[in-house]
């Protein structure tokens, strides 16, 4: 384009065709999965391919990410201070949300993540095989305040792709 085009553009419109090259959200999650040996294991993983639209006739345009669709079950749990959920698979594949207080993953491998309100999880573990002390996961409720849990448990096709 010329130099003139570019200056009569209105600025608002020139500014909706640069954000998105400046910012395009990424959202980070643990997915709790099982390997093909059976152990379960955590990743840090990212929801990605947002794009720039408007959801309602009227409303200015948001960032709206990749649609899923298929059967699934939402509800909320309440982990009181000092819970222990001892080994356990989850019971579906579950979009868990931490809606207020802290709570921790243990997984198979070792691993420990602790996450907070706002942070997110995929609970995938299922088919985990047991070493004779432990099965799938192992969550404990943190610090002096009971943990709050959204879980949205979902048909296999709104999984995320096993790392």
């Amino acid at each position: 384009p010329s130099v003139d085009f570019l200056c009569s553009v209105n600025k608002e419109v020139l500014k909706m065709l640069v954000q998105p090259l400046a910012f395009i959200p990424k959202i980070p999650f643990w997915h709790v999965w099982t390997d093909l040996n059976g152990i379960s294991r955590q990743s840090q993983q990212w929801m990605e391919g947002f794009v720039l639209e408007q959801l309602c006739s009227g409303t200015d345009s948001l960032w709206v990410g990749p649609r899923r669709s298929g059967k699934a079950t939402m509800l909320t749990l309440v982990l009181p201070s000092g819970y222990v959920g001892e080994w356990h698979e989850n019971p579906s594949p579950q979009w868990i949300l931490v809606v207020s207080g802290c709570w921790s993953v243990e997984t198979m491998d070792g691993q420990v993540v602790e996450m907070g309100p706002g942070q997110i999880s995929f609970g995938g573990d299922q088919n985990t095989r047991s070493d004779g002390e432990r099965h799938g996961h192992r969550s404990r409720a943190l610090g002096q305040q009971p943990a709050v849990l959204l879980l949205v448990q979902v048909s296999p096709e709104m999984c995320p792709p096993i790392p």
